[in-house]
């Protein structure tokens, strides 16, 4: 479709929700998201710029049926908790990465995904890796596609189209892990209190969330930083033992989310009720799995399906098979895909508990009471 044949739909569709009766050979886009984050959320940004964060190579993307089992650059085997959730609320497709060429001449209908692996609330965050594109470039680049909505729809429609868009914010784990790896020159061996570094993170984050809703975001959801203690990487270079998470990791990410969660109730005091904030607690939804993985049908909670128990944990797959990591003989048993991430299995989890979950896991409503509110 030309660009003004798009723009053409965009408005029948704003004024007329009967227009798709007419022309169902072009359906309205029900449900429209904008994914901010980290790799948790990464849908193949970071393959289009330069970076040591990459899913860009088998055996990542094996069980993601679009592309028939070939890497998207999603950091693992298949989908993540924002393609999942879009899924449940009937998106047909998911949201393209906003670095992909021609992104936006077709994606304003299904929402962008800006979401970068290793990108943290702060900018310093994974250095290490090179190319990333922290929070604050990805709201910049959110501004962007705006400015093409605009021209496209005007102003007031593209307000209208904004409001009933849901933004995920799913990001924060980079940064706890770099504040407990001396390595990383921003925090270096005077790095500030767990207090001071949780309500930097909390601030930055703010300003940021903030900013959307200048923008004309009006429902939220931020996801609150998972028990990153339990993750192999950390319970490895720990040489901690199996079903041991590392306490002091878990415990700044509890304060950090407790933070969150009461900015957020204010931001909805503040903004509401045109504006409404939820917030993801998947720290307890993912401790809970992990925890008690048989429940669940895992067999596995600790090591990783695809890398290996030991460092450097690489997940790859080599046309010669001795040089390919170890994978696991059945993905769905696993908690965990890499030595990072979840697998599939685990994210479907996790994603239904946010969409239907109680107040204890999405509050102060859950995803699917998000996606039907009107304010």
């Amino acid at each position: 479709m030309e660009a003004l044949n798009i723009s053409h739909f965009i408005l029948l569709c704003a004024i007329c929700p009967n227009f798709v009766v007419l022309f169902s050979a072009f359906p309205c886009f029900a449900f429209t998201s904008f994914v901010f984050g980290d790799s948790l959320v990464d849908a193949g940004n970071n393959d289009y710029i330069f970076t040591l964060s990459k899913a860009d190579s088998p055996p990542y993307g094996i069980d993601f049926k679009p592309s028939g089992g070939r890497p998207t650059g999603r950091f693992t085997n298949g989908r993540t908790i924002s393609d999942i959730v879009g899924q449940a609320l009937g998106a047909k497709s998911f949201p393209p990465p906003y670095l992909a060429p021609n992104t936006q001449a077709n994606s304003i209908l299904k929402g962008i995904n800006y979401a970068s692996g290793a990108s943290g609330i702060l900018d310093e965050t994974g250095v290490l890796f090179i190319g990333r594109v922290p929070l604050r470039e990805q709201v910049n680049n959110f501004e962007e596609s705006r400015y093409d909505m605009v021209k496209i729809m005007g102003e007031n429609k593209t307000r209208e189209f904004l409001k009933k868009a849901i933004f995920s914010v799913t990001i924060g784990s980079n940064d706890v892990l770099n504040y407990f790896q001396p390595t990383i020159p921003f925090f270096g061996d005077d790095k500030v209190s767990p207090s001071m570094f949780q309500d930097f993170m909390v601030s930055n984050l703010t300003i940021q969330l903030k900013r959307l809703h200048e923008l004309g975001a009006r429902k939220f959801v931020v996801v609150g930083v998972g028990p990153i203690g339990c993750i192999p990487f950390i319970r490895a270079i720990h040489l901690l033992p199996s079903g041991q998470c590392f306490a002091e990791v878990n415990e700044l990410i509890q304060g950090y989310n407790t933070k969150l969660n009461g900015v957020l109730d204010q931001l909805n005091q503040e903004l509401g009720p045109e504006a409404i904030f939820v917030y993801a607690n998947s720290f307890d939804i993912f401790t809970k799995i992990i925890v008690n993985y048989h429940q669940y049908g895992f067999t596995n909670a600790n090591g990783p399906c695809c890398g290996g128990y030991f460092p450097p944990f690489v997940c790859f797959k080599s046309r010669d098979a001795s040089r390919s990591s170890a994978l696991c003989d059945d993905r769905s048993k696993y908690v965990f895909w890499d030595a990072y991430h979840p697998t599939e299995a685990a994210n479907m989890i996790i994603a239904e508990g946010l969409l239907d979950g109680d107040e204890s896991i999405s509050s102060p409503i859950n995803i699917r009471e998000l996606y039907n509110y009107n304010s």
